[in-house]
């Protein structure tokens, strides 16, 4: 176990090349401007420097791209987005919509996307949110289609990009080289700018991915309340593995108990699974756990038959 104290925030200040009209959106919503880390890999990446932003969970690396990106849609150029689930994506384009600024046309292009709107996407929209697969083979095969949208291509963010690694990640490594060489055939060459809570080595890592140089941005400048870090490690079972070893109880099982306790002591709990079979087996697990308690609690004499 370790205590971590809590941390004061950085100043917050925007850079000189930000949009008015961004800036007062999010004046709107109570962000008065950029953390220090958020401000180092925006400028960076406003001035066509490749760059990664490493820092904590929550400590607004979204912000860090979205500051240059609308500036640069703003300016003129076109933005594409890179992110390995759909929900993540969705997430980001609601973000944009909430802003309400006219001139940055933000879409999704996915599998999902209906055939009828993938037109006006490659003819109009200058912030496309996608991912490696539908890069691969909806995009890059078809990039005369699209001509328009690289020949002013200013940016290209890859988000979460830590997911990337092994053998899916040597994939989308050549996918992003692909891209590379699509951009030069339309005379551009886009900064990336990839953000990660939990890449090791992320300067190092980024190089790997991309092929290019790439700035580092991993120190944390974003308040942050005091922390405590458990370690658990869950109990064994009766089981026996290969050669009588002793089993353990799943860390889902685990996990779920520890939830379903959480909630019946009031205490607000976010589980992190690592996939969504996982998150739907805890949540199953720990909703049986408390209607069990709860009906526990009712009388024997209200009990139906």
């Amino acid at each position: 176990m370790e205590h971590v104290p809590a941390r004061q925030a950085g100043q917050a200040r925007w850079p000189n090349w930000t949009s008015e009209v961004l800036v007062t959106r999010l004046a709107n919503r109570g962000v008065t401007g950029l953390w220090p880390h958020q401000y180092e890999a925006a400028d960076l990446a406003f001035r066509g420097r490749n760059v990664i932003i490493s820092t904590g969970t929550a400590s607004g690396k979204s912000l860090a791209y979205l500051t240059p990106a609308v500036t640069t849609c703003l300016d003129g150029g076109t933005i594409l987005y890179l992110t390995p689930t759909k929900a993540l994506a969705a997430d980001q384009l609601r973000t944009l919509r909430e802003l309400r600024i006219t001139k940055v046309r933000a879409a999704t292009f996915d599998g999902d996307t209906p055939f009828e709107e993938r037109k006006w996407v490659r003819q109009h929209a200058n912030y496309v949110l996608t991912n490696p697969d539908m890069l691969h083979r909806g995009i890059l095969p078809r990039h005369a289609q699209w001509s328009s949208f690289f020949r002013r291509l200013r940016m290209i963010v890859v988000d979460e990009c830590h997911g990337y690694r092994g053998v899916f990640g040597s994939h989308v490594a050549q996918i992003l080289r692909r891209l590379r060489r699509v951009c030069a055939r339309y005379g551009t060459e886009p900064t990336f700018l990839l953000a990660s809570a939990t890449a090791s080595e992320p300067g190092a890592f980024a190089k790997r991915l991309t092929g290019l140089e790439m700035h580092e941005v991993a120190v944390d400048a974003s308040p942050k309340g005091s922390t405590t870090i458990a370690l658990w490690e869950p109990p064994l079972t009766e089981l026996r593995g290969e050669r009588g070893a002793p089993v353990r109880r799943t860390a889902t099982a685990e996990a779920a108990d520890l939830l379903a306790d959480l909630v019946l002591a009031d205490i607000r709990t976010l589980a992190f699974v690592r996939s969504r079979r996982g998150a739907e087996t805890v949540a199953l697990s720990a909703r049986a756990k408390l209607a069990d308690v709860a009906f526990s609690l009712i009388p024997p004499s209200a009990h139906h038959p």
